[in-house]
């Protein structure tokens, strides 16, 4: 009776349960997805890219530089322009982890990028799960007016 009355039926609950793929985790495909290298550069970045590591330079280099200026002369191990020596050595470091950041930086608009896909086909889902239960509401809608109309007339 159900199905004769109308001409479109939503599906059940049952068929959109068949319909429904599993859920994605971006996450995990890119991280299976990344070489050695990559996969090392994004450890070696998210180490450096904390306030520890900077606090960990900041300090190194204020100290060594203190030590070297005022430390009695016998006990200073650099000459006083070997702070010359650290600052170029410090742009060596940061030459070398420039890559290192594009690299991670990369990896991240990967995973952004199949996040924002998993997020589009959540969205995709969530919308044709509220259509069916709207088609669901208006076909009991239907009913319920039927049913008074049928109550009326007796």
């Amino acid at each position: 009776m159900y199905s004769m009355e109308y001409k479109h039926n939503p599906p059940t609950l049952a068929e959109l349960r068949t319909e429904r793929r599993p859920l994605r985790a971006p996450h995990r495909e890119i991280r299976s997805s990344l070489s050695f290298f990559e996969s090392l550069a994004v450890k070696i970045t998210r180490g450096i890219g904390t306030m520890g590591f900077f606090l960990l330079l900041f300090f190194w280099t204020a100290g060594w530089l203190l030590w070297n200026v005022y430390a009695p002369l016998e006990w200073r191990f650099d000459p006083a322009p070997a702070f010359v020596i650290w600052l170029i050595i410090s742009n060596i470091i940061q030459l070398v982890l420039l890559p290192l950041i594009m690299i991670s930086q990369n990896f991240e608009g990967r995973f952004s990028e199949l996040r924002a896909q998993a997020d589009f086909e959540i969205n995709q889902k969530a919308e044709k799960e509220i259509e069916v239960i709207i088609a669901h509401l208006e076909n009991q809608n239907e009913l319920l007016l039927e049913l008074i109309h049928k109550i009326d007339r007796r």
